[in-house]
C-alpha cells in the first residue's frame, strides 16, 4: 500500500485554511505528508505542490478537499487530474465528492463515471471563479461611481517639500539629497516633484 498524501492552497493569508485542514484529518493524512500553498489563484505554479508531486509513487494516494485544488480552470484540472492518474499511477480522493474517488471501481464503468463528474465539476468550477471575478468587477465599478478610492493613499507633501524642491531645481542638491531632506524614496520624491510643478 502507498503512501497517503493531501494538498491544501489557499489564496491568501486572510483566507482560513482550517476547513481543509479538518477534512483532510478525518482521511488519516499524516501531518509530514500535508503540503499548503498561500498564494494568488491566478495561475497554477504553487511550489508546494510541486514538490508535493516530485514526492508521489506510483500506488500513493493523494486526498484533496475539493476538485478546484487541482487547478484554477477547467483544462488545468483536467491536465492534473490526467496527470497524475493515468500517467503517474496515482490515486486521487477529493473528499466533498466521494464519486471521485479512484479506488472505486478499477473497471472501465467506474474510470468512465469519474471522467464524466470530473468534466462537469472541473467546468462548474471554473464558471464560479468567472462569475466571482465578473461579481467583483461590478463592485468595483460600482464603487468608484460612488467616489469609493482604492488602493494606497497618497503620501502628503512635507513641510520643507516647496524649498527643497526649489533648491534641486537650482542645482543647489541632487536627486538624492532632495528625497533624504524630505524623508522620502528617490521614486516617490521625484513624482511629488512633477504633480507639484503641474499644479503651480
Amino acid at each position: 500500500m502507498g503512501k497517503i498524501y493531501s494538498y491544501i492552497h489557499v489564496s491568501s493569508r486572510d483566507q482560513n485554511e482550517d476547513r481543509q485542514r479538518a477534512a483532510l484529518q478525518k482521511a488519516f493524512v499524516p501531518e509530514g505528508n500535508l503540503f499548503v500553498d498561500w498564494q494568488s489563484g491566478k495561475d497554477f505554479e504553487c511550489p508546494q505542490y510541486r514538490r508535493m508531486v516530485k514526492k508521489l509513487r506510483r500506488g500513493d494516494l493523494l486526498c484533496i478537499q475539493s476538485i478546484d485544488r487541482l487547478g484554477r480552470n477547467y483544462e488545468e484540472i483536467q491536465t492534473q487530474w490526467r496527470t497524475l492518474t493515468k500517467e503517474r499511477g496515482i490515486d486521487i480522493a477529493v473528499l466533498d465528492m466521494p464519486l471521485l474517488d479512484t479506488r472505486r471501481r478499477k473497471d472501465l464503468m467506474g474510470t468512465f463515471l469519474s471522467d464524466i463528474v470530473l468534466q462537469v465539476l472541473s467546468f462548474v468550477a471554473e464558471n464560479e471563479r468567472r462569475s466571482i471575478r465578473q461579481r467583483q468587477a461590478e463592485g468595483i465599478a460600482a464603487a468608484k461611481a460612488r467616489g469609493v478610492a482604492f488602493g494606497r493613499p497618497a503620501f502628503p507633501y512635507p513641510e520643507n517639500f516647496k524649498e527643497v524642491h526649489r533648491d534641486w531645481r537650482m542645482k543647489k542638491l541632487t536627486l538624492r539629497q532632495a528625497a533624504d531632506a524630505c524623508g522620502m524614496p528617490v521614486g516617490t520624491f521625484y513624482g511629488k516633484a512633477r504633480k507639484y510643478e503641474e499644479s503651480v
